[in-house]
């Protein structure tokens, strides 16, 4: 199944530092992003779920809007 390619806003997230040694809930959130190893760049749909995630684990990474055209 492919995926469709829709006009709502993205944002890129990368994994600065590590996971080891967490909050189990914030591995957590960190695997619900997509994000497996260090300096992993994965987009993710703007969601308020999604921005939750990235609040909460904040410290550990490296966020950047995309503008879609």
């Amino acid at each position: 199944m492919a995926k469709q390619k829709t006009n709502s806003a993205t944002v890129r997230v990368t994994l600065v530092r590590s996971m080891h040694g967490r909050l189990k809930k914030h591995q957590a959130c960190a695997r619900g992003l997509g994000l497996r190893r260090m300096h992993q760049t994965v987009e993710v749909a703007d969601t308020p779920q999604n921005r939750g995630m990235i609040n909460k684990i904040s410290y550990m990474l490296k966020c950047a809007q995309v503008e879609n055209a």
